[in-house]
Formats: C-alpha cells, sequence, structure tokens
C-alpha cells in the first residue's frame, strides 16, 4: 500500500461513524430507551407490518436518538417495515450540509436530503428580533408532508419525547386556554398520513445522556439567529424546578395526560352534562364509602332530621369490620381527592 493509500485509508477509518466504546452505564440507557421506545409503539399500534416510516432528522438530539433506536427496533421486530431518514435543508446560513449525509452513508440507512429554501420566507415575514420558530416549523411541516407523499410513506415519525409533551401541555393551558398536548399517535388533517412519536415516554434527560454517549453528530438548531421560544423556555424551568422540589412529579403529571376523567373537567362537547340524570344505579368505579346505596352500610347512619338540624352518629363495628374498613378508608381517599 503506498503511502497516499495508507492516509486516505486512516482518513476513512477515522471519520466513518463507528460506534464509540460502549461503558455498561451506557448499555443499560441503551437498553432502557430501546425497551421505552418499543412499549410506547406497542402501546399505540404505532408501527404495523408493511409500514414505510419517514423518520424526520433534524440533527438534533432527539432526532439522532429516534433513528438509531428504530434501527435498533427494526432488527428484531416481528413487524417489517422500511425506515427511510429525511432531512429537510431549510438554507440557514452556515448550515453543515455534509454532515447529515456523511453520517447516515456510513449508518448504510436509506435517506433523502431536502432542499427548502423556508428560511428566506420566515426572513421576510417575521420581523427581526421575533421568535420564528412557529412559522418556520408550520413551512416544514408542509414540505415534510409532500415529500412524504413522494416517498410513499404512510407514517411520519418524530423525536418529540416526554418532557416536550409536558411543555406543550402546561403552553396550552396557560397561554391559550386550551387542555391539549402532543398525542402520541396523530392523523394529518389531508387523512393522508400517521404522525407517531416514538420517544412518548422517554425523557429529555435520558435523551441528551445517550447522545452525549453515541457521541453523535448533532446541529444545533441555533443557526437561524433567532431568539430561542421565550414561552416554552419559561414553562421548561418551571418544569425542571417542580422536578427538583419534589422528584417524580414530572412523572404524575405524565401519568395524568394518559388518565383523563372527562366527568371531572367542564368540556360539553366530551361530557354530557346536560343529560345527565341520577339513574338508581351505583357506579361500580365509584367512591360510596360514605354514601353507599344501602343505608345499612358505611361508617355514619343518619339518626334523626329535626327541623333545620339532620343528625348522623358513627356505626359500632367489630374489630374485624373496623380493620377491613380502616384499610377500604385508606383506599377511598385517593380516589376522594379526585373527585372533590
Amino acid at each position: 500500500m503506498t503511502g497516499a493509500a495508507v492516509r486516505v485509508y486512516c482518513w476513512v477509518v477515522m471519520n466513518a461513524p463507528f460506534p464509540p466504546q460502549r461503558s455498561r452505564t451506557l448499555i443499560r440507557l441503551q437498553d432502557h430507551l430501546q425497551a421505552t421506545t418499543g412499549r410506547a409503539i406497542g402501546d399505540y399500534g404505532m408501527i404495523a407490518d408493511g409500514d414505510t416510516v419517514m423518520v424526520c432528522m433534524s440533527g438534533g438530539k432527539d432526532s439522532h436518538a429516534l433513528l438509531d433506536l428504530l434501527l435498533a427496533l427494526q432488527r428484531r421486530a416481528p413487524a417489517r417495515f422500511r425506515l427511510i431518514a429525511v432531512n429537510v435543508d431549510q438554507k440557514q446560513p452556515n448550515f453543515p450540509e455534509h454532515v447529515l449525509p456523511q453520517y447516515l452513508e456510513g449508518l448504510g440507512v436509506d435517506y433523502r436530503i431536502v432542499e427548502a429554501d423556508t428560511y428566506s420566507v420566515v426572513r421576510e415575514k417575521i420581523p427581526v428580533g421575533k421568535t420564528t420558530c412557529s412559522l418556520c416549523s408550520r413551512l416544514r411541516r408542509g414540505v415534510i408532508y409532500r415529500v412524504a407523499r413522494e416517498l410513499g410513506a404512510n407514517k411520519i415519525a418524530l423525536g418529540h419525547h416526554r418532557d416536550d409533551v409536558l411543555e406543550t401541555l402546561f403552553l396550552n393551558l396557560f397561554f391559550g386556554g386550551r387542555m391539549k398536548s402532543m398525542p402520541p399517535k396523530l392523523a394529518t388533517d389531508s387523512g393522508e398520513f400517521v404522525v407517531i412519536r416514538p420517544l412518548y415516554y422517554c425523557t429529555e434527560k435520558d435523551i441528551a445522556a445517550y447522545a452525549r454517549g453515541m457521541q453523535f453528530p448533532i446541529i444545533p438548531c441555533d443557526l437561524c439567529g433567532s431568539q430561542e421560544n421565550l414561552k416554552r423556555r419559561t414553562i421548561k424551568d418551571m418544569l425542571q424546578g417542580w422536578e427538583r422540589e419534589t422528584p417524580g412529579r414530572l412523572d404524575n403529571i405524565f401519568r395524568g395526560v394518559q388518565n383523563v376523567t372527562p366527568s371531572h373537567l367542564g368540556d360539553p362537547g366530551l361530557y354530557d352534562f346536560l343529560g345527565l340524570t341520577p339513574g338508581g344505579q351505583a357506579d361500580p368505579d365509584g367512591d360510596t364509602l360514605f354514601d353507599p346505596p344501602n343505608d345499612k352500610e358505611g361508617f355514619l347512619r343518619l339518626e334523626r332530621s329535626e327541623g333545620t338540624r339532620i343528625h348522623f352518629v358513627r356505626r359500632q363495628w367489630s374489630a374485624e369490620a373496623t380493620a377491613v374498613d380502616a384499610a377500604e378508608l385508606a383506599a377511598a381517599s385517593g380516589r376522594a381527592a379526585g373527585q372533590d
């Protein structure tokens, strides 16, 4: 091998996107993220046999993790599906247009680089100093849908994670007056595609740690010089502050997103309040500990009614019954808190 050939060979080896040496911590994190992503896909039926999934690649940590995890799941999933990575080059100044093609070539994954100058449109329409993220994302979304149609994709995978879901929930609640967030799966308005979010259960903290460990070639999202979305930043800081004060609070809020009781909110479009009447039948899942359908049950019994006063007295129980009812009371306290 000549000296020139050796130099070329060394350059290829040094620049090829080989996976880094993985520590045990990184391996455990990878296993966790793969399992979490697979669970979300299964829980919501995101991917089926024969699907063509277009994976949107911005070059940020989330989209890199999304592609990596989907490729790993594709290798061992019982369903057969096709992945196509797509990056939209929006012609932002100083965009490193060589980074993603070189990385994706090294992975051997099917990919497309889409050139669409949305940057000049945004600059024309949005005054200097104002946040451009909203218009930029809408223009990008239109391009993505047209590319999906061109490629014959029926699923579009986005890299939004659990923290994005919670931030969007509070953004809509605080600034839009709507209880709305990001769903794990959504049909587009045209009805042509289904948008999926396989990282729905994954936390941003885990994804960021994984991206650092895997040494993904990250492209920052500030090349346009736009101000950061200050409202989202405010919400993010608020949520992170809550988590520091009370670890596990975000997990509880996220569980709430998946456990909605329309009858205990106020949207008449989700629950028929106008048509609500006593049905004469006890709700098997309701809290009837203190208002049981049978007056011979419960902790209190009606003793007498005299003019403007109604008297209840405690029932007398055996020791065995008291122990059982104490356990029921403890279990009911959680249910009652949600109904107050």
